[in-house]
């Protein structure tokens, strides 16, 4: 689940950095490494040298990984985003007599065979995250050798691929906040690492999150999303040195542009501003040379200042949250990297497949969209503030409770309240050298304006008259033939806002884990606003046949429309591919996921 929304090559740094820290740990504790396998990583003690205390050995070796698993994935959460750290792992451990040997062949390799390795693979799989699962021969193994306080026995008896019911047990581990250690512990004096009391501890479910883990947990989110805008504003400041242009506004532009922000920022004006054509830069203008995409200090602690105010801002809603905000952020980074088009690349990831006549013509097949760090960074920016402040309920319950509010805005009250309190705090006098490094004239601010505001708009999916402008604008767009800037320009836009839209929903084109936990958090937040005497309906009628709907009528269809447009390659097929199994997931497993949420949340 965790890999089908990341990149391959995120995937390929985890299990890199997952695995050099196993290697390391392996050649303290004298284990000698067989092989990888995917995401299985297989050692073993007593081989090629053998050695009495072998299952000692791989026991703390075993804890040891553990340990080390848990470290490793909470310092990659800030490169690698949320729900980094939550990834676990599964250890199981056997012991018992093995062949091995070089079977010779071009790429020949130390190799184990036998009935004891296969064992092996069926004590892991039957084990749980984060536990060491052992046999019975193991386990008798430590026995022996006087360990039998670290053996704990399995209730259940676990049923083996090959051997039928088995019994086998856990290795218990203990882990604390300090280097003390208890005679026979599973550390070793000269290996033991201290480990901060946030790691995991196999002896407890999941505890409620303290208010200290939850500041911990916005912190790597704002981490993480300062990651995400980072490269696109280096590349912003990069293009303008490129174009000879100076790369932050004068004293007096400064001023200027403070006027026209303030003016096009007025509250209650973003719905007229909606545009069926942004205006993207026609030409490359000029080549990005990476050795000028530098900024101050200044500009990155103002950066990840803001996204930590608005984060602050976001409501404890179980859906609308901060959280989803940066994971609707992913995905949008994540569409905007596979923009591509037959034969070219895309020059802010420096990816080549073959020779071009000229970064001109990657600027034309893909709508100038791969060219355009402004515009990128907009996109995520958008994806980021989409729901500040969400008040947990839909637009026309908020027309009912907030009066004032309706009264501001007439139609996408919460859309429209999001970009007037991004665009006010972004206006603030702490934040000038960061405005400054996004836009340094009124050309580039109407432009970061209009993006923001057609991204965030489209996000309200139900508001009818947006809806069928939308459409409107689709069909404009992909009606005409015409090779011009305005009918490129069209297009563009229309595919600024399905990105947007695409990473709104883009659980519902994920693995089927991702879309039931984000399926689930939704149900949750409209139950609490049910118990509130805030919504009318009680979730749990018309859920089911609710979400079959959604399937079929916005999510399939929109999977559509992106290989329609074009520019994100064979991505679309994982989309679509994605989204159908989960539509059929649901249609067979539904029923009961509802009966559960409503056990969970409605009783």
């Amino acid at each position: 689940a965790w890999s089908s929304v990341r990149e391959p090559s995120q995937v390929f740094m985890l299990l890199e950095t997952i695995y050099g820290a196993f290697d390391t740990l392996a050649q303290r504790r004298h284990v000698f490494k067989v092989e990888t396998v995917g995401d299985c990583y297989v050692a073993v003690a007593g081989l090629p040298t053998p050695r009495k205390d072998h299952a000692c050995v791989m026991a703390r070796y075993a804890h040891d990984c553990l340990t080390k698993m848990s470290q490793v994935v909470h310092k990659l959460e800030v490169v690698l985003g949320p729900g980094t750290s939550t990834l676990g792992i599964r250890i199981g451990l056997h012991s018992g007599p093995t062949i091995a040997g070089v079977l010779r062949g071009e790429k020949a390799r130390f190799q184990l065979f036998g009935d004891t390795i296969n064992t092996a693979s069926r004590i892991e799989t039957t084990g749980t995250p984060n536990r060491i699962h052992i046999s019975h021969t193991t386990a008798d193994e430590l026995t022996k050798a006087g360990k039998r306080h670290w053996v704990t026995q399995r209730e259940d008896l676990v049923f083996a691929k090959g051997k039928g019911e088995i019994q086998t047990y856990w290795l218990q581990a203990h882990h604390s906040g300090s280097t003390a250690r208890t005679p026979g512990s599973l550390e070793h004096p000269e290996q033991t690492e201290k480990v901060p009391l946030t790691e995991y501890s196999i002896e407890k479910a999941d505890p409620p999150r303290s208010q200290a883990s939850r500041v911990a947990e916005t912190a790597g989110l704002v981490k993480f999303s300062v990651s995400l805008l980072l490269p696109h504003l280096e590349q912003i400041t990069a293009l303008r040195v490129a174009q000879g242009s100076s790369p932050t506004p004068s004293v007096d532009s400064s001023s200027k542009l403070t006027e026209v922000a303030s003016i096009i920022g007025q509250p209650g004006g973003a719905l007229d501003q909606i545009k069926d054509i942004i205006d993207l830069p026609q030409v490359l203008a000029a080549k990005i040379n990476s050795a000028d995409a530098v900024l101050s200090n200044n500009v990155k602690e103002q950066l990840r200042s803001y996204l930590s105010q608005i984060s602050l801002i976001y409501r404890a809603n179980s859906f609308h949250n901060f959280e989803h905000a940066v994971s609707v952020a992913q995905s949008a980074s994540k569409l905007l990297s596979r923009i591509v088009a037959p034969g070219v690349v895309n020059i802010l990831t420096g990816e080549k497949q073959h020779d071009l006549k000229g970064d001109q013509e990657l600027h034309d097949h893909t709508l100038g969209l791969a060219s355009a760090p402004l515009t990128q960074f907009a996109i995520i920016f958008s994806a980021l503030i989409h729901d500040v402040d969400h008040r947990g309920v839909p637009n026309d319950q908020l027309e009912t409770e907030e009066p004032s509010l309706a009264l501001l805005y007439s139609q996408s009250i919460a859309e429209q309240n999001s970009i007037d309190i991004a665009w006010r705090l972004l206006m603030d006098d702490q934040f000038k050298e960061l405005r400054s490094s996004i836009y340094s004239n009124e050309e580039e601010l109407r432009h970061f304006r209009s993006i923001l505001v057609n991204s965030t708009m489209a996000t309200d999916i139900f508001e009818k008259s947006l809806a069928k402008a939308r459409k409107n604008r689709w069909d404009a767009a992909f009606a005409e033939q015409s090779p011009g800037v305005e009918s490129r320009n069209r297009k563009a836009t229309i595919v600024i806002e399905h990105i947007i839209q695409a990473s709104d929903v883009a659980h519902c084109m994920q693995h089927w884990h991702i879309y039931k936990k984000w399926n689930e958090k939704l149900f949750a937040e409209r139950a609490e606003a049910f118990r509130k005497g805030r919504a009318d309906q009680n979730p749990t009628e018309g859920w089911y046949e609710g979400e079959l709907w959604f399937f079929d009528n916005y999510v399939i269809p929109l999977a559509n429309k992106l290989e329609s447009c074009g520019v994100f390659g064979v991505s679309c097929v994982e989309f679509m591919s994605y989204a159908k199994q989960n539509r059929v997931e649901w249609e067979k497993t539904g029923k009961v996921v509802v009966s559960e949420l409503s056990k969970k949340y409605c009783s």
